[in-house]
């Protein structure tokens, strides 16, 4: 079988190294430089001609700047005549953006979509995108990974006495549907009112969570108000605790701040993209495993799905 290689960007190198480890395969070498004025520079420094090649890259924070290392990157090895790209992307920038939620705004995330198809990608490997329907933006494969597998294990090894899984808005709801059906837990909804972006106002709570261990489910956590909130609210209905669950630890502007004067027992988050500070409430859940085993499975043509049946 043709032989593949893994190329890691800047975005998060610690990811591409433990996934290369797993994989018991070198990571392949391409220096990723700057010009004085700040525009990015690539260079190959091995053959890829006719390899499979996988670049791992979030497009985290500074999304722009790493977005465009991946482009070029991948326009770079294009021209080196790879067989096929395949984009490993854990946390995808811009993906809040999927609609017109307002007259006169874009639509970033099919715009950025249109990027990566353009530059030459031939596949898109990603976690717990913000809304699923991005997929239908791409017209090459997308796998959209669910990040509840790690998470899943790790709820039921707390043993809760009385756990039920909470969204953290009306907007969240399959996505916690989804996580409490694999639990076998049942769900409750804090129904919120958000005045503008990164703000927001909890304001009810659909179902009971008196006595109860809730488990607060979302794909990110940004600046953190509306899990912290949430957690208030929750506790003040009586709950036991409160656990928050996101899969991309964003942790922009105030989060950390916020995290440590919320009524949050613990945050569970995976590596997807780096943490940019610590806390006694973060918990970091390891991905690298998923991946590395979808990038095997995919170079071997085997099904991506049945690791999540």
């Amino acid at each position: 079988m043709r032989s593949y290689k893994i190329f890691c960007g800047s975005a998060h190198p610690d990811f591409g190294a433990e996934i290369s480890k797993y994989l018991d395969i070198v990571l392949s070498n391409a220096s990723v430089t700057r010009f004085s004025d700040g525009e990015i520079n690539v260079q190959i420094k091995e053959s890829v001609r006719g390899k499979d090649i996988f670049i791992i890259q979030p497009t985290c924070a500074p999304t722009n700047d790493n977005l465009m290392e991946l482009l070029i990157m991948t326009d770079a090895l294009k021209r080196s005549a790879a067989n096929s790209i395949n984009a490993v992307v854990p946390y995808f920038g811009y993906a809040r953006q999927d609609r017109k939620a307002a007259p006169r705004v874009p639509i970033s995330a099919k715009l950025v979509a249109n990027l990566i198809q353009n530059a030459g990608i031939n596949r898109l490997i990603t976690m717990d995108l913000h809304a699923g329907q991005i997929q239908g933006f791409f017209d090459i494969p997308v796998d959209n990974l669910y990040g509840s597998i790690v998470f899943r294990d790790y709820i039921k090894a707390k043993h809760f006495g009385n756990p039920i899984v909470a969204s953290p808005d009306i907007g969240g709801v399959s996505r916690a549907r989804y996580f409490a059906d694999k639990l076998g837990l049942d769900l409750v909804i804090v129904d919120k009112k958000r005045e503008r972006a990164n703000e927001s106002e909890v304001m009810n709570i659909i179902g009971d969570v008196s006595g109860k261990d809730v488990i607060l489910v979302d794909d990110m956590i940004d600046t953190a108000g509306t899990m912290c909130k949430a957690a208030d609210v929750l506790k003040s209905r009586g709950a036991k605790s409160v656990m928050a669950i996101g899969t991309h630890p964003v942790l922009s502007g105030p989060a950390f701040e916020r995290i440590e004067k919320s009524a949050l027992d613990e945050i569970v988050v995976t590596n997807s993209i780096p943490l940019r500070a610590q806390s006694k409430k973060i918990k970091v859940l390891s991905v690298v495993p998923l991946f590395a085993e979808v990038i095997r499975r995919i170079h071997h043509s085997e099904s991506v799905n049945s690791l999540f049946i």
